[in-house]
């Protein structure tokens, strides 16, 4: 028989209630309220720490912010005295997570994982607290379940509740094909909180399916149902789509502190706010301070400063920070960095857009002579308008937008 939360209410102390709080802050919905709340209670009476699990799925070798909304909730959890479980999704990476796509994705070959794992965990190491942070891998368990034990738990779900899945539903409408192996990325991910006994899982909102999947078989398990915690999905620079390396609109956590810098000070200022309320670890009174001063008339920049600073700080240093600051400052009147990168290139006189391309200034010719057309491009800091420019021999210092240089010496 399935196991079931006690039966006696426990009563909520202040530390206890503090808790619920912290950790409904920034979240989309926590499901259920009154059952964490008695996970809480319990571990408080008992001593015994709660299980909470993030799983990522290693389909890219960086993480960016958009990944770290949930492992800074993770974070907060952790440091309320839980267990973090920071999972690599390294047997569910061969499925594909078709959660909110209209076309089967692509499954990853074996080595492709295994070079994206590497460097997972130490850069989710800048957010949590390594010493208390317990790294799986699924595949520890989902490798030996075999032909047998899949089948066995392929028979824990019914199609139709497969189908009550919003990306499933709509692309049967739409005539859509729907491989039969995506049916058990869910049903997968729901195996890890049984293996790893979860008490409560965190995802995207995007991944809800999966999370509450995983309740359910917790119960066919003879385990208390885990609670779960559905995160924000962060929009990228943008403005629009969720943070994507693939929509090339990230903040990748391991860039240098000058490009990470440069990039948070080009969100919107309305978009601003929503950044401080998915990753700054300022308190929601001194953010209200923030919208409150400039409502009354301080510029937003230097609100944004403060954001893109307390960012950079956390990954690299204050002093990286202070340094991305002056180095931004220094663009923005129309200098040049310190460290842009140098390069000698033969063929004088070089076409402009030849020496864009070369430089790595620009992926292709058009795209240099685009760029020339916008007035995007500048030669020891004049605007280039000539797309047609053939340069002399020398060494010139040159510009593609705002953040894009290299010292090239042309023979």
């Amino acid at each position: 028989m399935p196991a079931s939360a006690p039966n006696r209410v426990l009563a909520l102390s202040e530390k206890v209630q503090e808790a619920l709080q912290i950790t409904k802050r920034g979240v989309e919905e926590l499901l259920i309220e009154a059952e964490f709340a008695q996970k809480l209670a319990r571990s408080e009476q008992t001593g015994v720490p709660l299980r909470i699990k993030l799983g990522l799925d290693p389909t890219a070798p960086d993480l960016h912010l958009g990944h770290t909304v949930a492992l800074n909730k993770l974070r907060q959890l952790q440091d309320l005295g839980h267990i973090a479980i920071f999972l690599i999704g390294d047997f569910t990476s061969m499925i594909g997570d078709p959660s909110g796509r209209n076309a089967t994705r692509p499954p990853l070959t074996r080595e492709q994982i295994e070079e994206n794992a590497k460097s997972y965990f130490a850069q989710a190491s800048l957010v949590l607290d390594p010493s208390k942070t317990e790294m799986r891998y699924n595949s520890e368990w989902s490798d030996p379940l075999g032909a047998r034990g899949m089948i066995q738990l392929a028979s824990k779900y019914t199609v139709a509740r497969m189908m009550e899945r919003d990306d499933f539903s709509k692309r049967f409408k739409d005539g859509i094909p729907i491989s039969v192996h995506e049916f058990l990325y869910p049903l997968m991910q729901g195996y890890d909180s049984v293996a790893l006994k979860s008490d409560l899982e965190l995802g995207g909102t995007d991944q809800k399916f999966n999370l509450l999947v995983g309740r359910e078989l917790q119960k066919d398990w003879g385990q208390e149902p885990q609670c779960i915690l559905t995160m924000p999905l962060l929009e990228g620079l943008d403005g629009v789509e969720k943070m994507s390396k693939s929509k090339n609109n990230y903040i990748g956590i391991a860039e240098p502190a000058n490009t990470m810098f440069a990039k948070l000070m080009s969100i919107s200022d309305s978009m601003m706010w929503r950044y401080y309320e998915l990753l700054s670890f300022r308190s929601l009174a001194e953010i209200a301070g923030y919208q409150a001063a400039v409502a009354g008339g301080q510029n937003p920049r230097d609100v944004k400063v403060a954001l893109a600073q307390e960012i950079v700080t956390r990954f690299h240093s204050a002093k990286a920070a202070e340094e991305a600051l002056a180095d931004f400052v220094n663009r923005s009147k129309g200098g040049i960095p310190d460290d842009i990168p140098e390069l000698s290139l033969a063929g004088a006189p070089l076409p402009i857009s030849q020496l864009l391309k070369q430089a790595n200034l620009c992926p292709s010719t058009s795209d240099a002579m685009r760029m020339v057309e916008q007035g995007g491009v500048r030669i020891d800091g004049a605007v280039i308008s000539d797309k047609n420019l053939k340069v002399e021999a020398g060494t010139v210092v040159v510009q593609v937008g705002k953040r894009k240089f290299a010292r090239v010496t042309l023979s």
